[in-house]
Protein backbone atom coordinates (compact mmCIF):
# COMPACT_ATOMS: atom_id res chain seq x y z
CA UNK A 1 0.00 0.00 0.00
CA UNK A 2 2.83 2.21 0.89
CA UNK A 3 4.54 2.06 -2.29
CA UNK A 4 1.97 2.17 -4.51
CA UNK A 5 1.42 5.79 -4.10
CA UNK A 6 4.56 6.68 -5.50
CA UNK A 7 6.07 4.98 -8.25
CA UNK A 8 9.84 4.73 -9.09
CA UNK A 9 10.46 5.86 -12.75
CA UNK A 10 11.98 2.75 -14.73
CA UNK A 11 15.09 4.67 -15.84
CA UNK A 12 16.50 5.67 -11.95
CA UNK A 13 19.18 6.63 -10.82
CA UNK A 14 18.89 9.88 -13.21
CA UNK A 15 21.96 11.62 -11.93
CA UNK A 16 25.44 10.56 -11.05
CA UNK A 17 28.64 11.49 -10.58
CA UNK A 18 29.66 10.06 -13.80
CA UNK A 19 27.51 12.74 -15.44
CA UNK A 20 29.40 15.66 -14.43
CA UNK A 21 32.08 17.38 -16.72
CA UNK A 22 34.72 17.04 -14.08
CA UNK A 23 35.54 14.23 -11.19
CA UNK A 24 33.21 14.57 -8.40
CA UNK A 25 32.34 12.23 -5.21
CA UNK A 26 28.48 12.21 -5.47
CA UNK A 27 25.62 14.01 -7.09
CA UNK A 28 22.73 14.00 -4.52
CA UNK A 29 19.64 16.54 -2.78
CA UNK A 30 18.28 18.59 -5.69
CA UNK A 31 16.00 21.49 -5.87
CA UNK A 32 13.39 21.35 -8.60
CA UNK A 33 11.15 23.96 -10.95
CA UNK A 34 9.94 23.96 -14.12
CA UNK A 35 11.20 26.71 -15.74
CA UNK A 36 8.38 29.08 -18.11
CA UNK A 37 10.07 27.54 -21.09
CA UNK A 38 8.93 24.16 -19.84
CA UNK A 39 12.60 22.77 -19.11
CA UNK A 40 12.64 21.17 -15.74
CA UNK A 41 15.75 22.41 -13.67
CA UNK A 42 17.36 20.98 -11.20
CA UNK A 43 19.89 22.82 -8.20
CA UNK A 44 21.85 19.66 -7.45
CA UNK A 45 24.26 19.33 -4.58
CA UNK A 46 27.84 18.36 -5.59
CA UNK A 47 29.90 16.72 -3.57
CA UNK A 48 34.00 17.09 -4.42
CA UNK A 49 36.36 14.31 -3.09
CA UNK A 50 37.54 16.94 -0.47
CA UNK A 51 34.13 16.79 0.86
CA UNK A 52 32.67 20.18 -0.40
CA UNK A 53 29.93 20.98 -2.00
CA UNK A 54 28.70 23.59 -4.43
CA UNK A 55 24.82 23.68 -5.85
CA UNK A 56 25.00 22.61 -10.03
CA UNK A 57 22.24 23.26 -12.26
CA UNK A 58 20.89 20.79 -14.54
CA UNK A 59 18.42 21.10 -17.09
CA UNK A 60 16.03 18.63 -19.28
CA UNK A 61 12.98 19.04 -21.82
CA UNK A 62 11.28 16.54 -20.56
CA UNK A 63 12.30 16.11 -16.63
CA UNK A 64 13.96 12.87 -17.21
CA UNK A 65 16.52 12.38 -20.35
CA UNK A 66 18.80 14.11 -22.08
CA UNK A 67 20.06 16.68 -19.09
CA UNK A 68 22.39 19.68 -19.61
CA UNK A 69 24.58 20.07 -16.90
CA UNK A 70 26.03 23.66 -16.60
CA UNK A 71 29.98 23.86 -17.35
CA UNK A 72 30.50 25.31 -13.74
CA UNK A 73 28.77 25.77 -10.03
CA UNK A 74 25.63 28.12 -9.90
CA UNK A 75 26.42 28.63 -6.18
CA UNK A 76 30.27 28.19 -4.80
CA UNK A 77 31.20 28.72 -1.43
CA UNK A 78 32.64 32.00 -0.86
CA UNK A 79 34.30 32.45 2.81
CA UNK A 80 35.81 35.43 1.85
CA UNK A 81 32.96 36.77 2.00
CA UNK A 82 30.75 34.13 3.71
CA UNK A 83 32.68 32.31 6.29
CA UNK A 84 29.49 29.98 7.34
CA UNK A 85 30.21 28.49 3.94
CA UNK A 86 33.65 27.19 4.90
CA UNK A 87 32.51 23.96 4.68
CA UNK A 88 30.62 23.99 1.33
CA UNK A 89 26.46 24.60 0.29
CA UNK A 90 23.96 21.76 0.65
CA UNK A 91 20.61 20.75 0.03
CA UNK A 92 18.63 23.70 -1.85
CA UNK A 93 15.11 24.22 -1.79
CA UNK A 94 13.48 26.75 -4.41
CA UNK A 95 10.37 28.73 -4.19
CA UNK A 96 8.76 31.20 -6.95
CA UNK A 97 7.67 34.63 -4.97
CA UNK A 98 5.26 36.31 -7.46
CA UNK A 99 5.29 39.72 -5.59
CA UNK A 100 9.28 39.75 -6.25
CA UNK A 101 9.12 38.37 -9.62
CA UNK A 102 12.40 36.13 -8.30
CA UNK A 103 13.01 32.86 -7.23
CA UNK A 104 14.07 32.12 -3.27
CA UNK A 105 16.48 29.89 -2.85
CA UNK A 106 17.38 28.48 0.53
CA UNK A 107 20.20 26.47 1.13
CA UNK A 108 22.64 25.04 4.09
CA UNK A 109 25.59 26.88 4.79
CA UNK A 110 28.01 24.43 6.34
CA UNK A 111 31.26 25.52 8.79
CA UNK A 112 32.95 25.38 12.05
CA UNK A 113 29.48 26.38 13.69
CA UNK A 114 27.12 24.35 12.79
CA UNK A 115 24.84 24.00 9.68
CA UNK A 116 22.77 27.51 9.20
CA UNK A 117 20.19 28.53 6.49
CA UNK A 118 21.03 31.00 3.98
CA UNK A 119 18.99 32.90 1.25
CA UNK A 120 19.45 33.66 -2.39
CA UNK A 121 17.45 35.40 -4.87
CA UNK A 122 17.55 35.42 -8.76
CA UNK A 123 15.43 36.17 -11.47
CA UNK A 124 16.60 33.41 -13.88
CA UNK A 125 19.43 31.42 -12.30
CA UNK A 126 21.99 33.60 -14.28
CA UNK A 127 22.27 36.45 -11.18
CA UNK A 128 22.95 35.19 -7.43
CA UNK A 129 21.81 38.16 -4.94
CA UNK A 130 23.15 36.61 -1.82
CA UNK A 131 21.25 37.50 1.19
CA UNK A 132 23.94 35.71 3.63
CA UNK A 133 22.39 33.80 6.80
CA UNK A 134 18.39 33.87 7.87
CA UNK A 135 18.50 31.34 10.43
CA UNK A 136 22.13 30.72 12.63
CA UNK A 137 23.18 27.43 13.67
CA UNK A 138 22.31 24.38 14.13
CA UNK A 139 19.47 24.97 11.64
CA UNK A 140 18.66 23.24 8.31
CA UNK A 141 15.86 21.97 6.01
CA UNK A 142 14.40 25.45 5.30
CA UNK A 143 11.96 26.88 2.66
CA UNK A 144 10.16 29.79 2.04
CA UNK A 145 6.48 30.28 1.76
CA UNK A 146 5.35 31.82 -2.07
CA UNK A 147 3.28 35.10 -0.66
CA UNK A 148 2.86 36.83 2.21
CA UNK A 149 0.97 36.23 5.33
CA UNK A 150 -0.50 39.12 7.10
CA UNK A 151 1.97 41.14 5.45
CA UNK A 152 5.10 38.62 6.83
CA UNK A 153 6.74 36.18 4.78
CA UNK A 154 6.92 32.58 6.45
CA UNK A 155 9.65 30.12 6.16
CA UNK A 156 9.77 26.72 7.57
CA UNK A 157 12.91 25.42 8.63
CA UNK A 158 14.53 22.82 11.20
CA UNK A 159 16.49 24.22 14.32
CA UNK A 160 17.83 21.74 16.58
CA UNK A 161 17.47 22.40 20.23
CA UNK A 162 18.25 20.95 23.17
CA UNK A 163 14.81 19.25 23.02
CA UNK A 164 16.07 17.48 19.61
CA UNK A 165 15.43 18.38 16.21
CA UNK A 166 11.74 19.28 14.97
CA UNK A 167 10.04 21.07 12.05
CA UNK A 168 9.21 25.15 13.05
CA UNK A 169 7.96 28.23 11.41
CA UNK A 170 9.14 31.48 11.40
CA UNK A 171 7.86 35.18 10.33
CA UNK A 172 9.81 38.15 8.57
CA UNK A 173 8.37 41.38 7.31
CA UNK A 174 11.52 41.54 5.09
CA UNK A 175 13.16 37.83 4.11
CA UNK A 176 16.20 39.45 5.97
CA UNK A 177 14.74 39.90 9.73
CA UNK A 178 13.38 36.17 11.06
CA UNK A 179 11.31 36.03 14.11
CA UNK A 180 8.42 34.79 15.89
CA UNK A 181 9.11 30.82 16.12
CA UNK A 182 6.49 27.72 16.52
CA UNK A 183 6.71 24.51 16.15
CA UNK A 184 4.83 22.64 13.52
CA UNK A 185 5.47 19.33 13.96
CA UNK A 186 7.55 17.58 16.13
CA UNK A 187 9.57 13.99 16.09
CA UNK A 188 7.79 10.73 17.91
CA UNK A 189 9.66 9.07 20.17
CA UNK A 190 10.18 5.54 21.23
CA UNK A 191 10.23 2.92 17.97
CA UNK A 192 8.80 5.63 15.66
CA UNK A 193 9.80 5.67 11.89
CA UNK A 194 10.41 9.32 12.87
CA UNK A 195 11.69 9.53 15.77
CA UNK A 196 15.17 10.28 15.85
CA UNK A 197 14.43 13.47 13.94
CA UNK A 198 12.10 15.28 11.37
CA UNK A 199 12.64 17.78 8.35
CA UNK A 200 11.34 19.39 5.44
CA UNK A 201 11.21 17.61 2.60
CA UNK A 202 10.64 20.08 -0.39
CA UNK A 203 8.86 22.87 -0.52
CA UNK A 204 5.21 22.71 0.87
CA UNK A 205 2.34 22.32 -1.79
CA UNK A 206 -0.56 23.79 -2.01
CA UNK A 207 -3.79 22.10 -2.24
CA UNK A 208 -8.07 23.41 -1.69
CA UNK A 209 -7.27 21.19 1.09
CA UNK A 210 -4.21 23.02 2.56
CA UNK A 211 -0.59 23.10 2.17
CA UNK A 212 0.57 19.04 1.56
CA UNK A 213 4.19 18.56 3.38
CA UNK A 214 6.59 16.07 2.46
CA UNK A 215 9.09 15.27 5.37
CA UNK A 216 11.86 13.38 6.07
CA UNK A 217 12.21 11.12 9.35
CA UNK A 218 14.62 9.48 10.96
CA UNK A 219 15.05 6.20 12.78
CA UNK A 220 18.14 5.02 14.15
CA UNK A 221 18.85 1.41 14.26
CA UNK A 222 21.16 -1.37 14.63
CA UNK A 223 22.90 -1.00 11.58
CA UNK A 224 22.66 3.16 11.28
CA UNK A 225 20.47 5.20 10.31
CA UNK A 226 17.21 5.13 7.80
CA UNK A 227 15.69 7.97 6.21
CA UNK A 228 11.97 7.52 5.06
CA UNK A 229 9.58 10.50 3.64
CA UNK A 230 5.76 11.15 5.50
CA UNK A 231 3.30 12.86 4.56
CA UNK A 232 1.21 16.38 6.72
CA UNK A 233 -1.18 18.74 6.33
CA UNK A 234 -1.14 22.38 7.40
CA UNK A 235 -3.99 24.63 7.20
CA UNK A 236 -4.12 26.44 4.52
CA UNK A 237 -4.52 29.89 6.51
CA UNK A 238 -2.21 29.10 9.36
CA UNK A 239 1.07 26.96 7.63
CA UNK A 240 1.87 26.94 11.67
CA UNK A 241 -0.85 24.55 12.44
CA UNK A 242 -0.36 20.85 11.32
CA UNK A 243 -4.52 19.61 10.42
CA UNK A 244 -3.02 16.08 9.79
CA UNK A 245 -0.07 13.80 10.24
CA UNK A 246 0.70 10.25 8.66
CA UNK A 247 0.95 7.93 10.86
CA UNK A 248 3.07 5.70 8.62
CA UNK A 249 6.19 6.48 6.11
CA UNK A 250 5.00 6.33 2.20
CA UNK A 251 8.24 6.65 0.34
CA UNK A 252 11.81 4.38 2.07
CA UNK A 253 14.86 2.84 0.53
CA UNK A 254 14.26 -0.46 -1.72
CA UNK A 255 16.34 -0.43 -4.14
CA UNK A 256 19.64 -0.76 -4.64
CA UNK A 257 20.85 2.46 -5.31
CA UNK A 258 18.59 3.96 -2.24
CA UNK A 259 20.29 1.30 0.02
CA UNK A 260 24.03 1.19 -1.10
CA UNK A 261 26.05 4.13 -1.69
CA UNK A 262 27.68 7.03 0.45
CA UNK A 263 25.38 7.11 3.73
CA UNK A 264 23.09 3.93 2.91
CA UNK A 265 19.14 3.95 3.60
CA UNK A 266 18.68 6.80 2.52
CA UNK A 267 15.52 8.88 0.38
CA UNK A 268 16.13 12.63 0.67
CA UNK A 269 13.73 14.89 -1.40
CA UNK A 270 14.33 18.31 -2.06
CA UNK A 271 11.98 19.41 -4.49
CA UNK A 272 9.33 18.47 -6.71
CA UNK A 273 7.53 19.63 -10.10
CA UNK A 274 3.89 19.47 -11.58
CA UNK A 275 3.57 17.73 -14.42
CA UNK A 276 1.16 18.68 -17.46
CA UNK A 277 -1.77 17.21 -15.01
CA UNK A 278 -1.67 19.53 -12.44
CA UNK A 279 -2.39 16.07 -10.04
CA UNK A 280 1.03 14.93 -11.25
CA UNK A 281 4.13 15.17 -8.88
CA UNK A 282 7.14 14.47 -9.87
CA UNK A 283 9.61 14.29 -6.48
CA UNK A 284 13.11 14.35 -7.11
CA UNK A 285 15.37 13.11 -4.29
CA UNK A 286 18.79 11.94 -3.17
CA UNK A 287 19.72 8.25 -2.65
CA UNK A 288 21.70 6.94 -0.45
CA UNK A 289 23.86 10.88 -0.71
CA UNK A 290 24.67 8.81 -3.81
CA UNK A 291 22.66 9.93 -7.01
CA UNK A 292 19.61 11.33 -8.01
CA UNK A 293 16.16 9.30 -8.44
CA UNK A 294 12.30 10.50 -9.52
CA UNK A 295 9.18 9.22 -8.28
CA UNK A 296 5.80 9.90 -9.51
CA UNK A 297 2.38 10.41 -7.43
CA UNK A 298 -0.92 11.56 -7.64
CA UNK A 299 -1.54 14.64 -5.58
CA UNK A 300 -4.95 13.67 -4.90
CA UNK A 301 -4.46 10.39 -3.96
CA UNK A 302 -1.73 11.73 -1.31
CA UNK A 303 -4.24 13.88 0.36
CA UNK A 304 -6.70 10.97 0.18
CA UNK A 305 -4.15 8.57 2.04
CA UNK A 306 -4.07 11.60 4.63
CA UNK A 307 -7.60 11.30 5.43
CA UNK A 308 -7.70 7.31 6.06
CA UNK A 309 -4.20 7.30 7.61
CA UNK A 310 -3.64 10.35 9.59
CA UNK A 311 -4.12 12.17 13.11
CA UNK A 312 -3.81 15.56 14.49
CA UNK A 313 -0.69 15.78 15.54
CA UNK A 314 -0.30 16.21 19.44
CA UNK A 315 2.18 18.44 21.14
CA UNK A 316 3.77 18.55 24.39
CA UNK A 317 3.37 21.99 26.46
CA UNK A 318 7.00 22.93 26.99
CA UNK A 319 7.37 23.33 23.13
CA UNK A 320 4.45 25.53 21.95
CA UNK A 321 5.89 28.72 21.53
CA UNK A 322 3.91 31.49 20.15
CA UNK A 323 -0.10 31.51 18.73
CA UNK A 324 -0.37 33.07 15.32
CA UNK A 325 -1.75 36.77 15.37
CA UNK A 326 -5.51 37.29 14.34
CA UNK A 327 -5.20 41.11 13.00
Amino acid sequence: MRDQLFQRHPDNPLLAHSDWPHTVNAVFNPAAVRLPDGRTLLLCRVEDRRGISCLWIARSQDGVHDWQIDPQPWLEPCPQSYPEETWGVEDPRIVWLPELGKYAVTYTSYSSTGPAVSLVLTTDFQDCQRLGVVMPPEDKDAALLPRRFQGRWLMIHRPRTHLGSDIWLAESPDLVHWGRHRLVLAARRGAWWDAARIGLGPPLLETEQGWLMLYHGMRETAAGCLYRVGLALLDALDPGHARLRGDEWVLGPREGYERQGDVGDVVFPCGFTIGPDPDTLNLYYGAADTCIALATARVSALLAWLERHASAPQYEPHVQCWKPRTG
